[in-house]
């Protein structure tokens, strides 16, 4: 079982939105999904809920809508699933209304928290990934960027890969955490859901022991 402070197996769909008027109240906390279509963004999802909660396809670009689902064990949090976004075979009109959806969602949500970005770990940085984490860095929003399929790779050209997209992401000051991830293997299921439960509750206070007292009648004798 996967620990963390939020139960994220209690999430449940919402709601299906083509715009962010359709979506729910615009309070509490959302930590929103975002990758290109064949990055695996639902598997990704179905992996931290340990249930199908978003529907995947050998056909990427499915995900047309911003899909919500909220966690039932902790008031106004959600999770969203946003439309994916760079795939070719997506007819040019689609991909605009796909695109215009996102970019209002990005820009006017203000419940927005957090950003877990999704890119192949193969194919890691492309322009669009940039221009979302160069967004999410101006608008002061904190980004996760999972490098995904991480299973392609045997642990030392993974490790090597998420060193160097660490180091590239690191000259432009903002606050990025990257990890390896794999939703076949659960390669970094902990750090997503690390990451996830300081988004949604804040960090964990390390709280100093209590100093020892020693009363009177416990101190030796004089």
């Amino acid at each position: 079982m996967l620990k963390s402070r939020i139960k994220y197996n209690t999430a449940s769909f919402v709601t299906s939105a083509p715009d962010i008027t359709k979506l729910p109240a615009d309070t509490g906390i959302e930590v929103a999904f975002a990758g290109r279509s064949n990055a695996g963004k639902s598997s990704a999802l179905n992996a931290l809920t340990d249930q199908k909660l978003a529907r995947t396809s050998k056909t990427p670009g499915r995900t047309q809508l911003i899909n919500t689902f909220e966690l039932a064990d902790v008031d106004d949090m959600r999770l969203i699933d946003l439309p994916g976004y760079g795939f070719a075979k997506v007819p040019i009109e689609m991909k605009k209304k796909w695109q215009k959806s996102l970019g209002e969602y990005l820009q006017k949500r203000q419940s927005l928290k957090g950003i877990v970005i999704l890119m192949d770990i193969r194919h890691p940085l492309k322009d669009l990934d940039r221009d979302l984490i160069n967004w999410a860095i101006s608008s002061e929003i904190p980004v996760l960027a999972l490098l995904t399929k991480a299973d392609k790779f045997k642990q030392g050209p993974r490790q090597s890969q998420v060193l160097k997209v660490r180091r590239e992401l690191s000259a432009l000051d903002g606050d990025i955490t990257v990890h390896a991830f794999s939703s076949l293997k659960g390669t970094g299921l902990p750090d997503v859901a690390k990451k996830l439960d300081e988004w949604f509750l804040g960090p964990v206070v390390a709280v100093p022991p209590a100093e020892k007292i020693l009363n009177d009648d416990t101190n030796p004798a004089s």
